[in-house]
């Protein structure tokens, strides 16, 4: 069945957007004298690059990402904020922004003064803000302090303020910019329950928030947005997964490149069943476990690697040597190195085991590093030990 295009709230195409460079002060003149000639700056850094999604009402939709992703920027220009470099944002209906603390909130002004601004840039005053002030100040609840000036606030009271304008106004389109992460945790609870409470009227959300808790239990949809550019877009749960998996694997590489700094010979990345995780999940007896190893060799020769399997409380099962096997590297350039190997079909019981990495040297002599990978081999039975062995019973009749 085809849409009707009014069904799509909010359309971004090819959106882009780049800022000047103004690091030094005869960037900032340069720069200057091209906004004075009408010329587009010279030397420009781009913040987004040709993103494009559309939300359609009664979506809602997630936006993820590390700091410096973009986030921010492209929320400013979906409310107009800022102008885009190129590219488009249609919105068909009403929209409410909650980004930056205070924002649109006048210092000097009162809560209640600010309330009635905020209302009537939204088209809602007169008798029809009167019937509603009661239950902004409920939601807000910040007690005297609605008729205090917004400066004598914290952070968390202007979000409550900020917050209850927008449960007041019902927008069609509600955006938020890690406003949850301010706050006491009541409020917090009170503005989620708000927002289920919309999203189940009809109401369209766009969410940014570090927190994936949020993004899984708010959106639907989800939206990953990596060095201005769009990373992933679909469905939630597959999303945020990719997300946290990649964070994984940079923290495993952060960390192992610290613990491998002025080593002769490391580790530089490692890989169980093409997942560079630090705990492999959900193996059965008889699966295989493939490792993929590259290991950095700063002189540029050939190194050996000697690799074992304990389980979790460091009970050794197996171990060998490179160097014993005959095994060679693959030579990637740059004194880097690939050991490939499977283990199995696994006799493991199950249980939890740590596979052990150790780069040494080309003669084999010397250990330089333990590199530690976590997986587990599920199943059920009541078998005893590490290991399943070959075994039948026999009863007098095979005698």
């Amino acid at each position: 069945m085809t849409r009707p295009a009014t069904d799509v709230l909010l359309s971004v195409r090819d959106l882009a957007k780049r800022y000047p460079v103004v690091g030094r002060r005869s960037d900032r003149l340069r720069a200057l004298l091209d906004i004075l000639r009408g010329n587009p700056p010279a030397r420009t850094v781009p913040v987004l690059q040709g993103v494009g999604f559309s939300v359609r009402r009664g979506e809602s939709l997630g936006i993820i990402g590390v700091n410096g992703a973009g986030k921010s920027t492209l929320l400013k220009l979906i409310t107009g904020v800022l102008t885009p470099s190129a590219g488009s944002v249609t919105v068909n209906g009403s929209v409410a922004a909650l980004l930056e603390l205070g924002a649109g909130f006048h210092a000097e002004y009162t809560g209640r003064e600010n309330v009635r601004m905020a209302a009537a840039l939204h088209g809602l005053s007169g008798a029809a803000l009167d019937a509603r002030l009661p239950d902004i100040e409920a939601f807000a609840d910040i007690g005297h302090y609605i008729d205090e000036p917004v400066k004598h606030y914290s952070s968390g009271m202007v979000v409550r303020l900020g917050f209850a304008v927008v449960a007041a106004l019902k927008p069609d389109l509600l955006i938020t910019d890690e406003v949850l992460a301010v706050g006491d945790e009541s409020f917090q609870k009170k503005c989620i329950a708000w927002l289920d409470d919309y999203l189940a009227g009809g109401g369209t959300l766009l969410l940014v928030s570090h927190g994936m808790f949020h993004i899984q239990k708010l959106c639907r949809r989800a939206l990953w947005l990596h060095n201005g550019k769009v990373q992933a877009l679909g469905d939630v749960f597959d999303v945020t997964q990719r997300y946290l998996a990649w964070h994984e694997r940079k923290q495993i590489a952060e960390t192992d490149a610290r613990a491998s700094a002025g080593l002769d010979y490391s580790i530089a990345e490692v890989r169980m069943n093409g997942e560079a995780k630090r705990n492999l999940e959900g193996l059965e007896i008889g699966d295989c476990l493939r490792v993929e190893t590259i290991l950095r060799a700063r002189d540029g020769r050939a190194p050996v690697l000697a690799m074992g399997v304990v389980r979790a409380d460091g009970t050794p099962i197996y171990g060998t040597v490179s160097e014993l096997a005959k095994a060679t590297p693959a030579d990637l350039g740059e004194g880097r190195f690939r050991f490939r190997f499977e283990l199995g079909p696994l006799t493991l019981l199950p249980g939890s085991y740590r596979l052990r990495l150790h780069p040494m040297d080309p003669e084999g002599l010397r250990l330089f590093e333990t590199v530690e990978r976590g997986f587990s081999v599920r199943g059920q039975n009541r078998e005893l030990g590490l290991v399943r062995l070959p075994m039948r019973w026999l009863d007098g009749a095979d005698e």
